[in-house]
């Protein structure tokens, strides 16, 4: 389904609703780009998923140019510096998603592409279509909150809608890609993984080790180690702060707990360490950023 009835040569929104940490969109829209449009170098600080609609272009990233046409998708990863840019005669029409969030690395994984594999590609035309459809629908939505001509009341679209499309998409990039990795190995280790988030989910707020995580998959630490690098992207010590920190930032956006509380209920009960490592993750103190992010309407 191509946008190409639209008058407009872009649509974009911005996902404004941040409290979110198993997955989290960003922005996200459509653009039927210009001959030799081009963006780059750039470094963007969340995962980047173009899918091409219609036309063709290039991606240059890893010092490598990658040719990019219609049915196909390229990734631009974290702190990537990356350009692309639309071909002459036939320029790019695509849709594209702005994501981040504790699931999303082994979802990608899963669908076989990363920073050293920018390039997705569809295992049928019809899959391929499904993963446009899922990507416009968001845009879709998001368009569909803003006022319209004829009238100035906004229907508000819940963010968990929005949000809940984005789960159906990385669903339908892992179900749709022709690299989708679904070796014994993988598998079993996808289970192992699974269960340590589980614990980790479940069991943050306590003094836990890395020792006994390890132990909850029936793995010695350094194995379990190693896989969970490879599929998180980080340590489980790594993960474990970053996840416990961001449950804090959860609760300093939308509570009025004192700091100390929130501190205590991810395992950090002296506050001065828990301040250190907030900043150490946020870059700002839990108090300055509560000033600058807290919500004050509710969700419903």
């Amino acid at each position: 389904m191509s946008q190409s009835n639209d008058p407009r040569k872009v649509r974009f929104h911005v996902f404004e609703d941040e409290r979110f940490v198993d997955l989290n969109l960003y922005q996200f829209g459509w653009e039927r780009c210009t001959p030799l449009y081009s963006f780059g170098p750039y470094v963007r600080n969340h995962y980047l998923f173009h899918y091409v609609i219609q036309g063709k272009g290039v991606l240059i990233a890893n010092d490598q140019q990658y040719p990019v046409q219609a049915g196909q998708g390229f990734l631009i990863c974290p702190k990537q510096v990356t350009s692309y840019m639309a071909d002459e005669t036939d320029p790019w029409e695509y849709t594209w998603l702005e994501f981040d969030g504790l699931w999303v690395k082994e979802s990608l994984t899963l669908a076989g592409i990363g920073i050293k594999n920018p390039i997705w590609q569809a295992v049928s035309h019809e899959a391929a279509e499904l993963l446009q459809k899922q990507m416009l629908c968001i845009v879709d939505l998001a368009e569909q909150a803003r006022p319209s001509q004829r009238c100035d009341r906004q229907v508000r679209t819940h963010p968990l809608q929005i949000l809940g499309h984005g789960f159906l998409f990385l669903d339908q990039l892992i179900q749709s890609s022709a690299h989708r990795d679904d070796s014994t190995d993988k598998r079993l280790r996808n289970f192992y993984i699974k269960e340590a988030l589980s614990f980790l989910e479940q069991n943050y707020q306590q003094d836990i080790s890395v020792e006994e995580i390890a132990a909850v998959c029936g793995l010695n630490r350094s194995y379990f180690g190693r896989i969970f690098k490879e599929s998180m992207g980080e340590s489980p010590q790594q993960f474990l702060i970053h996840y416990r920190m961001a449950k804090a930032a959860q609760l300093l956006k939308a509570s009025k707990l004192p700091i100390s509380k929130i501190g205590a209920m991810v395992n950090y009960p002296n506050q001065l360490h828990f301040s250190r490592a907030f900043k150490t993750i946020y870059g700002i103190a839990p108090r300055e950023y509560r000033q600058r992010h807290f919500i004050t309407d509710s969700m419903t």
